[in-house]
């Protein structure tokens, strides 16, 4: 079984994301490995101050390549994690053949399913910004407490967004919303188990969008599961009670993953 783990993070994150997932996996043998997305490998308070001029240029299609160039490269196949738009490119590495097994954490939507109201509102900062689909945009503090951690208290929420929110680029969003570069093939048997959770009060993935995606998947005689996390927002990888999210996580993934 691969003792190997490579997490994806999503959009507004840099690496620091997984930081107590990964503290949590290496303590129980795992070897962790968090890249960062091309244009985020600097420090959280240099990628606020001024993002690099290639963040801007980076599609779903690049991201994706470039986490496929990281994994082809590992000795084994690695335990595949992602959040939020990295659970989509998590879905779209298993469909290229790559890793043992594959969780994707409230992720964002792949060609095909509908992104909901609510998920499109959380979405809407970014769509009324001007020229985003071509420049790097930066989330609110009132957005972040919104759409991803409405179950913290307001210290707490500030707290996390100095410490991890930094500027993405739009023009993922666009593609995301109109099914471009995001497609997967909802019937390819030959791709590692995947597992897609949802949280409850997830206002970004909004969890008739993920339950949306797992019936898609049904056309398909590889493993596939589907967890809802009860009382849960988005940003259930770092809100209190992330340890159950993280060991229901790696126990599925180290049940099912392909040997």
């Amino acid at each position: 079984m691969s003792k190997t783990v490579v997490f994806v993070h999503g959009a507004w994150m840099s690496p620091l994301c997984w930081e107590h997932f990964s503290k949590r996996y290496e303590a129980a043998g795992y070897q962790c490995l968090a890249p960062a997305w091309p244009g985020d490998e600097r420090p959280v308070p240099e990628l606020q101050r001024a993002p690099l001029p290639e963040l801007a240029e980076l599609s779903v299609g690049k991201i994706v390549d470039h986490y496929e160039r990281i994994i082809r490269d590992l000795p084994e196949p690695p335990i595949l994690i992602g959040h939020s738009f990295g659970g989509l490119f998590v879905q779209m590495l298993l469909d290229r053949g790559l890793g043992a097994a594959g969780v994707a954490i409230d992720p964002g939507p792949s060609r095909g399913v509908i992104p909901g109201p609510v998920a499109l509102w959380a979405a809407l900062p970014v769509f009324l910004s001007p020229f985003s689909w071509r420049r790097t945009v930066r989330m609110s503090r009132k957005s972040f407490a919104w759409g991803f951690a409405q179950d913290l208290s307001p210290a707490e929420q500030h707290a996390a967004y100095d410490r991890y929110v930094v500027p993405t680029p739009g023009r993922i969003y666009y593609q995301a919303a109109l099914g471009i570069g995001t497609r997967v093939n909802y019937a390819n048997s030959d791709r590692a188990p995947l597992l897609l959770t949802a949280g409850e009060k997830d206002r970004t993935a909004e969890t008739r969008m993920v339950r949306s995606a797992y019936r898609k998947y049904q056309r398909s005689s590889a493993v596939t599961a589907f967890k809802v996390f009860p009382g849960r927002t988005h940003w259930l990888i770092a809100s209190s009670g992330w340890e159950e999210v993280a060991d229901y996580a790696i126990n599925w993934a180290r049940e099912h993953a392909r040997r």
